[in-house]
């Protein structure tokens, strides 16, 4: 028997899943299919992120991470940033739901809420969010919160062994920190004999440089402006020890410095030097995975809006403080050195002189 489209995508099935809690479309609401049909969509793309993300994990994860590699990753890693540039633009079709037409149907999701949603917690799981960085619902933590509703129905003891088991997993950011802890730095790499020395060196450089540029910017402004020295002087040195902060890993537990330390300078230098050849692709997948956590952000901004938009300050349906709740997630940050570190990046003319130049070409 030969393939036909219909068979290959499993269309029975498929369309088969929008009846709701009656299991029978022509008993919905009228705004129903539309409400489950975009969030069932919402979770066929978080289930396809989930393995883009999975892929590009297992090859950062690699003992050995060969060059050609590289982008590989940044090819799902793009994949990432548009499946969720696309999910952004749902919501435009969510918003052609009214409030009177949501809340002829709201009430019948209580307790149930998109909070729920396992994948979206996976997903957040797999890319690194700590339990530390992330907010309670209510007065409960949000996988605890799940744990509990696994005891509800067969659907919830699956969400409760996905979470498990993601937990159990390496993440995005620790492999990605792993990839960007071997970074040579001025040509030397950890395995190498006085690479701690050579690392302190480049860091002591780069914040020198940084404390310099301050104090022509002080001076230049200052002139520009008229009088405002002393208040120039004060925002710069806030600055500068944001700089030291970061540079040096002084916000890290001291058992973790050194190797924070590390990493971060291996991200400075990978911006830094972008234009040396074998930095090409690195720099482009630290790039990538900006763009891809950009794009969760301004998800989650959206998402917001859209609920503000259709039931405004309402209490959730899960009992969560609805749009406020929504709004504090958007501040989320899970590669916090990639984006710190835009802060602290000095222009070209001022970056400290690049030492060893001939090991980030490509070989004869």
């Amino acid at each position: 028997m030969s393939t036909n489209y219909w068979d290959y995508l499993r269309l029975d099935k498929l369309l088969d899943l929008q009846g709701g809690l009656e299991g029978d479309e022509q008993q919905l609401m009228p705004d129903e299919l539309h409400f489950i049909i975009v969030h069932q969509a919402f979770e066929l793309w978080f289930k396809l992120t989930l393995r883009e993300l999975r892929l590009a994990r297992d090859h950062l994860s690699k003992p050995e991470v060969p060059e050609e590699a590289i982008p590989y990753v940044v090819h799902h890693l793009r994949r990432v940033g548009e499946i969720m540039k696309l999910c952004v633009d749902q919501f435009r079709v969510m918003e052609t739901l009214t409030p009177q037409d949501f809340l002829a149907f709201r009430d019948k999701l209580v307790p149930a809420s998109g909070f729920q949603s396992f994948q979206m917690r996976e997903l957040e799981i797999l890319l690194g969010l700590g339990g530390d960085d992330r907010l309670n619902y209510g007065n409960t933590n949000p996988l605890d919160h799940i744990e509990k509703l696994a005891l509800t129905s067969p659907s919830g003891a699956m969400a409760r062994d996905r979470l498990r088991a993601a937990l159990s997993e390496s993440t995005l950011k620790s492999a990605l920190d792993t990839w960007l802890y071997r970074t040579p730095v001025q040509g030397s790499s950890p395995t190498d004999a006085g690479d701690t020395e050579a690392v302190d060196a480049f860091v002591g450089e780069y914040f020198a440089a940084t404390q310099e540029l301050n104090r022509q910017k002080v001076k230049t402004m200052s002139a520009a402006l008229g009088g405002t020295a002393a208040q120039l002087e004060e925002r710069f040195a806030k600055t500068e020890d944001e700089a030291r902060q970061f540079l040096y890993a002084l916000d890290a537990p001291e058992a973790d410095r050194a190797r924070t330390k590390r990493i971060r300078a291996g991200v400075v230098f990978i911006e830094s030097y972008r234009e040396l050849p074998l930095l090409a692709w690195p720099r482009l997948l630290i790039d990538t995975v900006v763009e891809a956590e950009e794009q969760l952000v301004l998800w989650r901004s959206r998402h917001a809006r859209m609920v503000e938009r259709i039931i405004g300050r309402r209490i959730g349906t899960g009992g969560s403080s609805g749009v406020d709740y929504l709004d504090k997630t958007a501040q989320y940050r899970i590669f916090k050195e990639l984006w710190t570190v835009r802060t602290i990046l000095l222009p070209k003319p001022a970056l400290p002189e690049l030492k060893h130049p001939e090991a980030y070409g490509f070989a004869n």
